[in-house]
């Protein structure tokens, strides 16, 4: 069934259009752009394999644009787009291509509270507001450590409200960490803090707010400054819809009979700490690299963020500081999914192999978690056994 690309009238492209975006759509599916590879550290075999299983991917997902790394032995050996960033305008996606993280950005966000926590700037476990004055005091005490870990008890989006659209909201805000406290501050807890898991990119807002507080600085300043510059992530910015961004790709989404359509507007300034940043595979594969070689944070740091929390309510948690645990593939993974309109994220770390893998789609829904957990099965089947191993718990 040929997939139905439209316009932004809603007007079916003419046939011949179709065909010529869809050959050219399909050549990138099975071969990245030639100036797309980071290295040639990658062995062919294992590289054979890796684009194979992207190949089959993108065509059983009608995916238009993917962009994956690899890390091996705490080092990126490998960077490559799939498919296209701009339908519109033929844009072949890139390494370099800049995707919505989603909620990847939380892990981001927890490295730079985790880096004040060791400078002891941070205590993670005073009430919030010592750093955050701007939220209201509630019937409980809320930490930073809770926010981090989703005990905070702070909702998430609120849905189906006609004023209220979090999840989609339109509007822009130069004063983004005020802006997104605005949407839930007078608004109860859902439940007592250290109690329950409730995910909330909310409460990352919070958290955020308490970076500023602890830190002096903007929070997307210090994030800069302090993590992304020192991981050599030099493209990754806060999605800005009214700022020209290099390489940042279109955003799109599936219509109820499967055509690629331009995904629903997002402006996201309100919740740059939960889900707000841009990247590219590369700067992703940095942060990884950085994370496996301590350049960012100490590894007692980092074994605490890595530490899943334990809510008292006794149900199992797998969610650390941030960052989301793992044992699917036989042996720990951390990272992080994201999903938001026009994008589907992931990124996982295996430390005790010192490996790791990115996965940034251009498409909401994108199933990114899928073809991340199969890229890592192939790395890891090939990865030397004398791997430094890491002491995260």
């Amino acid at each position: 069934m040929m997939l139905g690309i439209y316009s932004q009238s809603g007007v079916r492209i003419e046939t011949k259009f179709i065909l010529a975006v869809l050959l050219i759509v399909i050549v990138y599916f099975v071969l990245p752009a030639p100036s797309i590879a980071q290295s040639v550290q990658i062995a062919p075999d294992k590289r054979a394999r890796l684009e194979t299983a992207i190949a089959r991917f993108m065509a059983a997902n009608s995916t238009p644009g993917v962009s994956v790394a690899v890390v091996e032995n705490g080092v990126e050996d490998w960077a490559a787009g799939f498919g296209t960033a701009d339908l519109e305008n033929l844009v072949p996606a890139t390494s370099h291509t800049l995707y919505r993280l989603g909620s990847i950005s939380k892990s981001i966000t927890a490295t730079a509270a985790l880096l004040l926590w060791q400078r002891g700037t941070l205590d993670l476990d005073s009430p919030l507001q010592k750093y955050c004055p701007a939220f209201p005091q509630k019937d409980a005490p809320i930490t930073t450590r809770e926010l981090l870990g989703h005990l905070g008890g702070i909702r998430h989006y609120k849905e189906g409200s006609p004023d209220d659209l979090e999840s989609g909201n339109t509007r822009h805000f130069l004063n983004s960490i005020q802006a997104g406290i605005d949407f839930f501050k007078n608004d109860p807890l859902v439940a007592k803090p250290g109690t329950e898991f409730h995910y909330s990119t909310q409460g990352f807002t919070l958290a955020g707010c308490a970076i500023e507080g602890a830190s002096g600085e903007n929070y997307v300043d210090y994030v800069r400054k302090n993590v992304l510059t020192p991981a050599g992530m030099t493209h990754t910015v806060a999605d800005d819809r009214f700022a020209i961004v290099p390489f940042r790709t279109r955003f799109y989404s599936k219509d109820k009979s499967g055509a690629i359509t331009n995904a629903d507007f997002l402006d996201s300034s309100y919740k740059i700490p939960g889900g707000g940043w841009l990247s590219s595979a590369d700067d992703m594969a940095q942060f990884e690299v950085a994370m496996l070689n301590d350049r960012i944070v100490t590894r007692p740091t980092r074994d605490l963020m890595w530490t899943p929390l334990k809510p008292t309510d006794g149900k199992e948690d797998h969610y650390a500081l941030g960052w989301s645990t793992g044992k699917d593939l036989g042996v720990l993974d951390v990272g992080h999914a994201g999903g938001q309109q026009g994008t589907s994220t992931d990124f996982m770390i295996v430390p005790e192999r010192r490996a790791g893998v990115v996965v940034l789609i251009n498409l909401d829904g994108g199933n990114a978690e899928e073809l991340a957990a199969e890229l890592m099965k192939i790395v890891l089947a090939a990865a030397p056994s004398s791997a430094k191993p890491s002491s995260a718990k």
